[in-house]
């Protein structure tokens, strides 16, 4: 009898603490879920789009990329090249402007620190006169001289501040392009703007004679690099969230509309740079998964996510980065990726080198083209 009364004892002790440890986290998860004012939305047909077809690849590009610089720079970004001078310029998130000289061989390349802009420079390109101009991410849109002076050109438009200056490029008349991926989500919590799945980014124009800064396009997801066609009569640019680059007329009849460029992609895409070869290369950050195209497609889950990395930190699952070569067409024809590889910001091409960056890495990468092309499938 004592052994019985001690197991029943013991049975109404257990079954209200599992109780309470069972019920306790799923009412507290639940409150937190209706309390936090964080609101995705659906994403526009996302989910049911199948990769477009690149009919070469080289997925395995880590084995024969050479990575110069290698722990001088922080995250090299966008890439800017002199011709004049084999030179490459590149923001890192020390807030410098590294100069990066050219050599053939990489033992022999040398990195200087350039000019400090003191934010986090994201797009380069250079200007008229060797001037660079600078997307930064806290600062805004900034011209650097040839000295190393850095000024602000711009950071607001229809009263509205940018939080994330991203992508940049300079036409042959002066005008200069540039995007705000965000006008709610600055760099810090950039992964609140893409897990939103709203589209707060712009696409504007600043005229350096009238001091003059225009939207162009509104309404745009995460938008990100800019690339001026061969003739600057369109520019292409990125929205990272959906997807797909978009073409924008400078020129012509069409002139002030858009147009589809680009869509599909295998990844998402960053920077995006013309070349002298009439091709434009763009930065994959990473691979489709299907634990991303499951995620994006369900705001709840993207909403539970972003609550839960309060508390605990998600495993990174991101893959597959690289660089897409595409035509002026907008037809892919090359992708230059690795499984092991992510967060590549841009690729440009020089000579018969392709350069890449990354956000978190520490150096530049670089590929012989003519040793190591992509292949046909």
């Amino acid at each position: 009898m004592a052994g019985a009364t001690t197991s029943t004892t013991t049975s109404t002790t257990i079954w209200p603490t599992l109780l309470f440890l069972g019920v306790v986290p799923v009412a507290v998860a639940i409150l937190l879920y209706r309390a936090d004012g964080f609101d995705p939305a659906p994403l526009p047909d996302h989910g049911s789009w199948p990769s477009r077809a690149v009919p070469a690849r080289n997925d395995r590009i880590l084995k024969v990329a050479e990575k110069l610089g290698d722990g001088l720079l922080h995250g090299p970004e966008d890439m800017a090249y002199d011709a004049e001078a084999h030179v490459l310029y590149t923001g890192c998130d020390d807030g410098w402007i590294k100069k990066v000289t050219l050599a053939d061989v990489a033992s022999s390349v040398t990195v200087d620190n350039w000019a400090h802009v003191g934010g986090r420079p994201l797009g380069v390109a250079l200007g008229l006169h060797k001037d660079l101009i600078v997307a930064d991410a806290n600062k805004g849109l900034l011209r650097v001289t040839t000295e190393g002076a850095v000024e602000l050109l711009t950071n607001e438009a229809e009263g509205l501040k940018f939080r994330l200056t991203d992508g940049v490029d300079v036409a042959s008349d002066g005008m200069i392009y540039f995007t705000d991926a965000s006008h709610k989500y600055s760099l810090d919590v950039a992964m609140m703007d893409i897990m939103g799945g709203r589209p707060y980014g712009r696409l504007m124009s600043f005229d350096p004679s009238t001091k003059k800064t225009q939207v162009l396009v509104r309404g745009l997801y995460f938008a990100n690099g800019v690339a001026l066609s061969p003739q600057h009569d369109f520019l292409v640019f990125c929205e990272t969230v959906l997807r797909r680059c978009r073409k924008y007329h400078i020129q012509g009849e069409k002139k002030g509309s858009v147009d589809d460029f680009v869509d599909n992609l295998p990844g998402y895409p960053d920077n995006i740079r013309c070349d002298g070869d009439g091709h434009f290369w763009i930065g994959i950050a990473m691979g489709r998964t299907l634990f991303y195209d499951w995620m994006m497609m369900n705001p709840f889950i993207r909403k539970t996510i972003v609550i839960i990395e309060k508390f605990v930190k998600m495993p990174n699952m991101q893959q597959d980065g690289g660089v897409l070569e595409v035509s002026l067409e907008g037809e892919p024809l090359a992708l230059y990726s690795d499984p092991a590889l992510f967060g590549v910001t841009g690729g440009l091409k020089v000579r018969n080198h392709l350069y890449y960056g990354l956000l978190a890495g520490s150096y530049i990468g670089r590929i012989d083209l003519t040793r190591h092309a992509a292949r046909a499938e």
